[in-house]
């Protein structure tokens, strides 16, 4: 019989945020597959745990994964940790997870410790709708296509990013998003020093002027209103002729009546507009 993978949850930052639940598996489990495991040792250290680690990172993510659903396979059981945080969430344990779940080896996710959520919920932006872009891509033209992507997104979007990367990764946002856009600006949660600093993203550039980054950032930006949401999209509309507008419709086989009916929607004006224009 397969054993199981628990994903354990690590805390971000204060070690009483650890589970009496994640604590019984770590200890019960028959090998822990950490991130780091230095870093790691310093929590198994802190809660008096001795169960063997192995390491489970970005650049073994494929060929480790193979070594531990074999170990899965003869009974054993392994809890995945991250660095930090809920394994899975911007880190290579979704790869293990997605393998496991092919081979038909159980997995179960603990509840625990995940800075996106923290960030949010401090954030005062709105939290019934909200997006986690985790990193940005570090490939330009994917990150071109991700902002512009972001620029028209309606809720509330978390992101994170590192110390080192802050100050252009800002810049980045506010020539794709504006300068007047709010951003909520998180660090060190569950610290001491935790701060949430609400500005807009011209405001956090020039807070970075004057103060260097330290430490992981997430970034909670407000999404843009539906009402200025459909504007954006109409203004992209209008930068093309209606004859272009109905040929993207009627080249897939849309019917002339349904395609004006559709380029007026997108354009925010009424059929008979439409029809008029093309006469």
């Amino acid at each position: 019989m397969a054993g199981t993978l628990y994903l354990c949850p690590t805390p971000i930052g204060n070690l009483g945020d650890i589970t009496d639940r994640v604590l019984s598996t770590l200890n019960e489990v028959d090998l822990i597959a950490a991130e780091d495991t230095r870093n790691s040792m310093k929590l198994m250290n802190a809660f008096d745990i001795h169960v063997p680690m192995t390491s489970y990172h970005e650049f073994n993510k494929i060929d480790k994964a193979y070594t531990l659903i074999e170990k899965l396979r003869e009974g054993k059981n392994i809890a995945l940790i991250s660095d930090a945080g809920t394994p899975g969430i911007s880190d290579p344990g979704e790869v293990l997870v997605k393998m496991c779940q092919e081979e038909g080896i159980p997995v179960t996710s603990l509840p625990g410790p995940c800075a996106c959520i923290v960030a949010l919920t401090l954030s005062g932006m709105s939290t019934r709708r909200f997006c986690f872009e985790g990193f940005l891509p570090q490939e330009k033209n994917e990150k071109k296509d991700v902002l512009e992507e972001l620029k028209n997104e309606s809720r509330t979007i978390v992101m994170y990013e590192a110390p080192h990367r802050l100050k252009e990764t800002l810049k980045e946002l506010r020539n794709a998003l504006g300068e007047d856009r709010k951003i909520t600006i998180c660090r060190e949660l569950t610290k001491k020093f935790e701060e949430a600093i609400p500005l807009t993203l011209q405001g956090a550039i020039d807070y970075y002027e004057q103060k260097d980054p330290r430490g992981e950032y997430v970034l909670v930006l407000e999404g843009i209103s539906i009402k200025d949401k459909k504007e954006s999209i109409r203004k992209d509309w209008q930068e093309i002729s209606l004859e272009d507008h109905m040929e993207i419709y009627t080249s897939q086989g849309i019917d002339k009546k349904e395609a004006m009916k559709m380029v007026a929607k997108d354009r925010g004006i009424s059929k008979r507009d439409v029809y008029q224009a093309l006469l």
